[in-house]
């Protein structure tokens, strides 16, 4: 059987990743140290027992890890075309019978695939270690998971991770230096940043039926961009003007 284009795109992708060690450390360090971090910051505040605004601290810090998911994704992304371009290893590919869509779904897939395990895991360290202090603080039951974590880390977190890597891919496709794709791009953690913030304020709760409609505008925005991003990538102009 014939493999799939785009996944032989994204293995090829994900070998030179795994090659940038600034980029694997910056994609796994980063959830595993705010996981450490919250969880370190949680045991303190249950020293004098089971704070009563629990539902909000404990989701608000997995709501964290759906932020980082929105801005992990657009440095590998910015890097797998601005980069390969400076690098002199996009043409190759560009010059192959390849459709645009399937350079940029392998591409993406690569870009998705290391920020949202991250992701993960840094959640599943810090919702282990929120049971674990809780449990032993008299709660007499697991907190994690539950169905809003589920949402948040399951359809909310991918959904952010695809948005970051489509406008990715449409700053990428206009700017040819990795530094400055890699800036535009991860202005999109904004938006997620100010729901956080809404959030911690009281102006929005982390509630199933919110996080549901917030991930339906996500997707709706997803698509708009899947198309955008399809038609922003000139791969003629990429090969015939690109300085």
């Amino acid at each position: 059987m014939t493999e799939w284009i785009p996944w032989k795109i994204a293995l090829k992708e994900l070998k030179v990743i795994s090659r940038k060690k600034s980029i694997i450390a910056y994609t796994f360090g980063l959830p595993l140290l705010i996981a450490i971090a919250f969880s370190l910051e949680f045991n303190n505040l249950t020293a004098n027992g089971i704070p009563g605004t629990l539902s909000l601290g404990a989701e608000s810090v997995i709501y964290i890890f759906v932020v980082i998911t929105t801005v992990l994704p657009s440095t590998i992304a910015a890097y797998s075309i601005v980069g390969e371009k400076v690098e002199k290893t996009l043409e190759p590919l560009l010059a192959t019978p390849t459709t645009d869509g399937e350079i940029l779904l392998g591409k993406g897939i690569a870009a998705f695939i290391p920020p949202i395990l991250s992701s993960w895991m840094g959640a599943s360290i810090y919702m282990a270690a929120t049971d674990y202090i809780l449990v032993n603080a008299g709660l007499g039951y697991y907190y994690f998971p539950n169905w809003n974590a589920g949402v948040m880390l399951l359809l909310l977190a991918p959904l952010g991770g695809i948005l970051s890597i489509e406008v990715a891919v449409i700053v990428s496709s206009r700017v040819t230096d990795v530094r400055g794709a890699n800036q535009i791009a991860g202005l999109m953690f904004i938006p997620f940043v100010l729901v956080f913030a809404a959030g911690v304020q009281g102006l929005f709760s982390f509630s199933i039926a919110n996080l549901l409609i917030f991930s339906t505008v996500v997707l709706v925005i997803d698509a708009i961009l899947y198309f955008l991003s399809k038609a922003t990538f000139r791969r003629e102009e990429i090969l015939t003007k690109w300085k």
